[in-house]
């Protein structure tokens, strides 16, 4: 009777606490896309923020710099050095997207994250907190067990389980709780979202409004009402993934709900990776039957008749077999060796090429084969119209033809590839250490909201720990309330041949008025110079300017020769403060920095 109460609420934990393999891959592989994105987009402005010749040198870094905090980009000021590591976070990435030596992957790529982000304070955002937040716990998750190459090229005969419970499980689950419900807490500090004024504040920053939710600002009703609705499911909703009650339910609705919150700040606030950050997280938590469900639809003749016969004397082609049948969501397919069936034997030899075989019996060879596979993927099978176009089809088949031939050559490139087993394992040091870092994360997050209750020196001097590993969360998404100290850059620059150009648009003419939409979307032109401009008007600002002045000569001058070389450049912010709805904003002008560029080093 004990060990039934017992296996019951281990059931009931699991059910609660728990969550699914295929949730987890299919979290793993939207984060991986949003590194791979964010990598590319950074990449674009690499020497004007990671370099010492840029805004922000290693020089400045150490006075500014907190205690705890590291980076290895920090070894080297050099483009090239940057390039490199830049080079080799994408690496990790990618080795995360496909699921290959997932927990390496994710290690070195949460390590990459940190050094990146620490190398230049003055880019981060509220999606740059939450990115290192779920890279920590994913290191504790066996993420990587489903929809990857670990699964595909699994040994084991032992069966994975469908759901894992664990510390990192209930980590994960609380760190996204912590993310809304803190949030929630500090905003209530603020009369804006008290009164319902919030969003409308939001929507006129001009750095961060669309177009879609510059024409929102038009319904201040609605807006009261959005920022009701968003308070009340910051504070409440992420709790319904503990529901004890109809579990499954609860969660699917929280998951929906909140990608739709996250889909609606996309559509009216340019504010970088965060919408399709925070949908992603969210993935995690769908339940089994959501995935059992979807399986089950799935499940076509088509698909369940589907046989795959592979070379057995041939290791290149049977690792390329599990990898195909994992990649294209076509599990449980069966993968035979063709030397067990003569009669597909001989097809085999006769064409030299697998052989892949329908639920009516039909036989497809080459490159034809492959296309008949992935027209049975339902992720992929949307390509099947270009793959069977003729000069597809004409090449592929003459690169299947080629791989055919050179099979040892080929196994070259997947000999790193190495079948080996893959366990899910539930370790106790591992569940006592992440409950543990749970706690020290709880209380990092206490302390954003009321920071004089953890005034003694004992919780000073764990606060390294949260410094180094990055644990150190406040979030202030928004909160107490949106900024109200809107504007925009004017900096007019004198020529050596005394012509005035306005260096922010490409050397036009000085232009005061106030930019449109669309030139403020070319000038703070991605989520880092938005972070890096806003900065500018902050108290750290002080320091930012006289290197942020400097850049902006070497750049200007490095692309021009004689005469029309950059002597001197003045910094004007148009301040615009954001009044209350009805009242008319008024514009100062006022001169930020000035900048001599003629002894200067080029």
């Amino acid at each position: 009777m004990i060990t039934q109460q017992k296996t019951s609420w281990k059931k009931k934990l699991e059910t609660v606490l728990g969550l699914d393999l295929r949730s987890l891959a299919a979290f793993r592989i939207g984060i991986s896309l949003i590194i791979l994105t964010d990598l590319l987009t950074r990449y674009s402005d690499l020497t004007p923020h990671y370099t010492d010749i840029g805004v922000l040198p290693r020089t400045l870094l150490q006075e500014i710099t907190k205690t705890g905090h590291w980076s290895l980009h920090t070894i080297s000021g050099e483009p090239i050095f940057q390039i490199l590591l830049f080079i080799i976070a994408a690496f990790f990435a990618v080795l995360m997207l496909v699921g290959y030596r997932t927990r390496i992957a994710t290690i070195a790529s949460w390590v990459l994250l940190i050094s990146m982000h620490n190398r230049n304070p003055a880019l981060i955002f509220a999606a740059d907190d939450v990115l290192r937040a779920l890279m920590f716990w994913a290191m504790f998750l066996p993420w990587g067990a489903c929809y990857s190459l670990d699964r595909a090229l699994n040994t084991s005969q032992r069966q994975l389980p469908e759901k894992v419970f664990s510390g990192a499980t209930l980590a994960l689950m609380c760190q996204q709780c912590f993310i809304y419900i803190f949030s929630a807490a500090i905003k209530t500090k603020s009369p804006t979202w008290t009164d319902g004024t919030a969003v409308y504040y939001a929507l006129s920053y001009d750095q961060y409004v669309t177009y879609f939710g510059y024409f929102l600002l038009n319904f201040q009703p609605v807006l009261n009402i959005f920022t009701k609705i968003t308070l009340v499911l910051e504070w409440i909703g992420p709790l319904a993934i503990f529901v004890p009650v109809r579990n499954s339910l609860f969660r699917l609705v929280a998951v929906l709900t909140f990608i739709g919150l996250h889909v609606g700040f996309g559509l009216t606030l340019n504010i970088g990776i965060f919408p399709f950050l925070s949908s992603f997280s969210w993935l995690a938590f769908l339940p089994s039957e959501f995935w059992n469900g979807l399986e089950k639809r799935l499940q076509t003749p088509a698909r369940q008749g589907l046989k795959i016969y592979f070379d057995a004397d041939c290791g290149f082609c049977k690792k390329v077999v599990h990898i195909l049948r994992t990649l294209l969501i076509l599990p449980g397919t069966p993968l035979l060796m063709a030397q067990e069936d003569p009669d597909i034997y001989a097809d085999m030899q006769t064409h030299n090429s697998w052989v892949i075989e329908d639920y009516q019996g039909n036989r497809y060879f080459k490159f034809k084969g492959i296309v008949y596979v992935v027209s049975l993927s339902p992720i992929f099978r949307f390509l099947v119209p270009l793959l069977n176009w003729k000069p597809i089809m004409a090449g592929g088949t003459r690169f299947y033809e080629a791989i055919a031939i050179n099979r040892k050559l080929a196994g070259n490139f997947t000999k790193p590839l190495k079948f080996r087993p893959l366990e899910v394992r539930n370790s106790r040091f591992l569940n006592i250490l992440a409950v543990m870092l749970l706690i020290y994360a709880f209380i990092w997050n206490i302390q954003s909201y009321a920071p004089d209750l953890f005034k003694r020196k004992i919780w000073k001097n764990t606060e390294v720990l949260g410094r180094v590993t990055r644990l150190d969360q406040s979030w202030s998404i928004f909160a107490p309330g949106p900024p109200q100290d809107d504007g925009w850059h004017i900096i007019p620059g004198r020529l050596q041949d005394g012509t005035e150009v306005d260096i922010f648009r490409s050397g036009n003419p000085v232009n005061w008025d106030k930019p449109s939409l669309a030139v403020r979307s070319s000038i703070y032109r991605n989520m880092q110079w938005r972070t890096y401009f806003i900065n500018l008007n902050r108290a750290i600002g002080k320091k930012l300017y006289p290197f942020y002045g400097k850049y902006l000569c070497y750049a200007w001058n490095s692309q021009h020769q004689g005469n029309q070389k950059l002597e001197n450049l003045d910094i004007y912010f148009m301040d615009e403060r954001t009044v209350p709805p009805g009242e008319k904003q008024t514009v100062e002008k006022k001169l930020t920095w000035q900048q001599s560029c003629t002894d200067l080093p080029m």
